[in-house]
This record gives structure tokens, sequence and C-alpha cells, in this order.
């Protein structure tokens, strides 16, 4: 399993893609395939079928997965896309912004 450097519940940036620029909220992440699932970034179509007669068929807009590499986290504190420091001290691991240099939560 890869140890990655954001959590659910990150803002991101999104670094290439039909929706690069964008920012959004990850609300789900797979560490096993180093991919993130971000709301509403790279949204798919699915559709159903009716189910019962005369009941009509639905267009449901998902979001897909994304590569980890794709994406840039932005710092709560200072707003800005940012890379990962991991700091290790006595009272356990964190993680720091390389810009403003505060730790996230």
């Amino acid at each position: 399993m890869n140890k990655l450097s954001i959590k659910k519940g990150d803002e991101v940036k999104l670094l290439s893609g039909k929706d690069k620029n964008k920012r959004g909220k990850i609300i789900r992440v797979l560490p096993k395939y180093s991919r993130i699932i971000v709301e509403g970034l790279n949204v798919h179509f699915r559709f159903s079928r009716p189910k019962k007669a005369g009941e009509k068929g639905q267009r449901m807009e998902l979001p897909g997965p994304l590569n980890i590499s794709k994406v840039m986290l932005i710092c709560p504190h200072c707003g800005k896309p940012t890379r990962v420091a991991h700091e290790v001290s006595d009272e356990g691991n964190f993680r720091r912004c390389k810009k403003c240099g505060k730790t996230l939560n």
C-alpha cells in the first residue's frame, strides 16, 4: 500500500486534464491504486434503466478517480497550492505546508 500526502477532506487543485485549474474537496482516497475521487471534478455520466413500467430512466453524474500526481494540495492557511513536507516529532507525525510552514491538520 502506498503512503499518500493527501487525505480525505483536503482541498486540491487539478493540474491537468479537462478540469484544469479547478478546485475540489477529496471525497475518497484509493491508496492501493494511487488515485483519489474529488467532488465535482472528472465527472462522468451513468444511465440507469427504469425499474417499473411508466418510470423514467435517469442520467446520474458521478465523479471518476484521478491519479494523485494530477492534483496539488491547497494549504488551508495561505490558500496556495503547495507541496507537502512530512515532519516527525515527539508528539507524532505531521504534514507541513512548504510555502507558509504551518502544520496541516
